[in-house]
This record gives C-alpha cells, sequence and structure tokens, in this order.
C-alpha cells in the first residue's frame, strides 16, 4: 500500500546514546510504498494502523491544501518553500527588510479551526532566507471548502509582506554643552553609526552644538542641505531648563512631531518630518541602553511608514524592557 502521508519519527536526545543525536522528521515520506521489513520501523513509531486514504471529490488532502493556503498568505516579499513537508509549508522572506502581518486577517484565518499558521511578529526585521510563517491543514483531509474558505480570507495583497527598507543617509546632531565644550566624549555617535549601518544606512555627517535652539536647528539645517534625507538628534529631549532640542526641531521645520512613547526605555522620544525627510530625537536613554524605542521605530521609518500618534501608543504592549543581565532582543518580549 501507498502512504498517503508522512509518517514522522522523533528521537530525543539521550546522553547514553553513543551517536548522540537527535532527530524530527519524516521517517516515511507521502508516497511511500510500504515492505514487510518497514512493519517493525512502523510500530516503534506508533503505528498499529496505517491509513487507507480515498478522497471524495469534494474532499482536500494536506499537501495540496497546503500550497493552496500558502499561496493565499504570500505577499510581496515573500516566498513559499518547496514541496511540503509532514503536510506544512513554510513562508520565507524574499530579501532582507520589515515584515509586516495583517493581524487582523491572520486572526480569522485561525479561528477557522481546521486550518492554521503561525508566524513571527509584526514589525520583525528579518534577513532573506528567514522563515516568517508557517502554515498547514490540521487533519489530514478537510472539506475543500474549508480551504476555499480560508484562502477567501486573506486580503489580495496577502496576510504577510516584506517591505524592503531604503538606504538613509542620516546625519547626526548631537547636541549638549557637555559634549560641545568638551567636558565629556560623544558616545552617541558610534552607536547610532552601528545601528543605521546594521539596517543598510550611512551617515553622511555629524555635527555638534549647544544647548542652544538656534545654534541646533542651523545644524539640522545644515545637514539637510548636505544631503542627509534622515535627521537623527541626540540628547536634550528631558525636562531640564536646557532640554531645548525639541523646540530647536520644531525651529527647523519640523511638523507632525509626536512627542513621548510608552516605551521604557524611551519614554521621551520624538518623530517628525521636516518636508518628506523623517527626524527622530533620541533622549539620552539611547547612549547606554543597548535597545530602545528608536531600535523599534528606525526599521518602520526607512520602510516608509511616517509614525502617528497611534503607532506609538500601540507600542506600549510589550514595550517594557526587563534589562536582562544578558540581552537576547530580538528573541524576547520586548517590543512585541
Amino acid at each position: 500500500m501507498v502512504l498517503p502521508h508522512d509518517v514522522t519519527e522523533i528521537r530525543p536526545l539521550h546522553q547514553d546514546r553513543q551517536d548522540g543525536d537527535s532527530f524530527k522528521g519524516a521517517a516515511f515520506k507521502k508516497g511511500h510504498i510500504i515492505r514487510p521489513e518497514d512493519v517493525e520501523h512502523l510500530k516503534r513509531l506508533g503505528k498499529d494502523n496505517i491509513y487507507v486514504l480515498s478522497l471524495d471529490d469534494d474532499e482536500i488532502h494536506e499537501n495540496e491544501a497546503a500550497e493552496i493556503l500558502a499561496a493565499a498568505l504570500a505577499g510581496s516579499g515573500v516566498t513559499v518553500s518547496g514541496a511540503p513537508t509532514e503536510g506544512k509549508l513554510s513562508l520565507i522572506a524574499d530579501h532582507d527588510g520589515l515584515l509586516q502581518v495583517d493581524v487582523d486577517a491572520l486572526y480569522h484565518f485561525n479561528l477557522l479551526g481546521e486550518v492554521m499558521c503561525a508566524s513571527l511578529h509584526n514589525n520583525t526585521p528579518v534577513k532573506k532566507g528567514t522563515q516568517v510563517a508557517a502554515t498547514r491543514l490540521i487533519p489530514l483531509t478537510s472539506k475543500k471548502a474549508v480551504v476555499d474558505q480560508a484562502a477567501a480570507l486573506c486580503p489580495a495583497a496577502g496576510v504577510f509582506q516584506v517591505k524592503a527598507l531604503r538606504s538613509a543617509r542620516a546625519g547626526l546632531v548631537i547636541t549638549g554643552n557637555e559634549v560641545y565644550y568638551g567636558r565629556i566624549k560623544d558616545a552617541f555617535e558610534p552607536v547610532l553609526r552601528k545601528k543605521l549601518a546594521a539596517l543598510g544606512s550611512s551617515v553622511v555627517k555629524v555635527t555638534f552644538a549647544p544647548d542652544d535652539i538656534g545654534e541646533i536647528a542651523g545644524q539640522i539645517k545644515a545637514c539637510l542641505a548636505d544631503g542627509a534625507d534622515l535627521i537623527v538628534t541626540s540628547g536634550g529631549m528631558s525636562v531640564d531648563p536646557d532640554d531645548v532640542t525639541r523646540l530647536a526641531i520644531a525651529e527647523a521645520g519640523a511638523t507632525d512631531m509626536v512627542y513621548g512613547t510608552p516605551v521604557l526605555p524611551g519614554a521621551m522620544f520624538l518623530v517628525g518630518t521636516i518636508g518628506e525627510v523623517p527626524v527622530m530625537g533620541l533622549p539620552a536613554c539611547g547612549m547606554f541602553h543597548r535597545i530602545t524605542v528608536f531600535d523599534f521605530v528606525l526599521p518602520r521609518v526607512l520602510a516608509g511608514e511616517k509614525m502617528t500618534r497611534d503607532d506609538l501608543a500601540r507600542l506600549g504592549h510589550g514595550g517594557l524592557c526587563s534589562i536582562c543581565k544578558t540581552c537576547t532582543y530580538p528573541v524576547c518580549h520586548f517590543g512585541k
């Protein structure tokens, strides 16, 4: 008889086994013709009985269902892995970028019960080849109507997209009397350079300004004049009388400014635009915390989003960093 589905084998890691190997995968693939010598192996896998499959016209097999579901879920920048394995197909990032998930559509898809799709979180930066989601039919067979209904719930653009990040030319304006007058060494520039480079962007100009509205605004304009298409200021975002960076950003022509976020660290963060150029104001926490709200917002800005108060307000759920001794971000709750 021909197997109508993959038969899974799981071998946990046992220290007393000489090979020290663990395994999870298909011991027998769909389409395999069972031979007498396979019987003992199947019994070890708990298979005292084997399906004999006969599909009616209105029924569908798990592999065919997975192909229909994956095609409906995948949007721009997402490809489907090869053939189904154990009834499952993976969705893969086709290029580096920002994973964006239609969370509501995914929820209604999974409400059907006989189909499933699990994914990474919305707004997760991913590299080419990253598995962003996986889908399958839960039973071995189902009615075609269920699979068609699930596919119809997916928007025409797909549930998952990976948006490419533009390569920005950033102008950095480092503010504060203590740095400008050489009382302390600036620690912001190397941090910001590294974070921008990790996302494919570069720094075209670095300037320093004292705690003076006109001076800071002038340096922002100088960065724009030198071709910067992203402005990042550091410092001067708190409540002291000398903290005037926010006022200087407005003086430089920023509009649609949103100040304050429900994220710790990063409560006194600012976003806005000067013309078409995004501008972000970082509070001092960005200098000594490895991950802050800046790390959530920067990829979205590079993906072409214009951050609003609503966008920032939604960051509050999951916006509290546990400040672990060993940081494992992004493999943690922060920003999720």
